[in-house]
């Protein structure tokens, strides 16, 4: 498996958070960037790495962020629901997929 596919709301998640950091520090927004690639490339070596958070879902953590990936792991890729805070409420994404 070598491919990631974002939901719409997933995609509008990582772009506020990048403004957020970006608005407060170039330097620091790219940290965060790296930061999330690294955990996307986890997950594309090791789908089942992170615990489920329900019987479809799991939570992939970002290191020296506030941030999980929430995603679903199908047949041809990785589905991401969320680019979620930590202080966001833990099901806001549900209904995304």
């Amino acid at each position: 498996m070598d491919k990631i596919v974002f939901t719409p709301g997933a995609l509008e998640d990582y772009h506020a958070a990048t403004a957020w950091y970006f608005a407060r520090s170039e330097k620091v927004a790219y940290k965060f960037d790296a930061a999330l690639a690294a955990a996307l490339e986890r997950i594309l070596a090791t789908p089942e790495l992170y615990a489920l958070v329900d019987p479809h879902h799991r939570r992939g953590l970002l290191r020296r962020f506030p941030y999980s990936i929430i995603y679903r792991v199908r047949q041809d890729d990785i589905l991401v629901l969320a680019v979620a805070h930590s202080r966001r409420s833990s099901s806001f994404w549900k209904k995304r997929g």
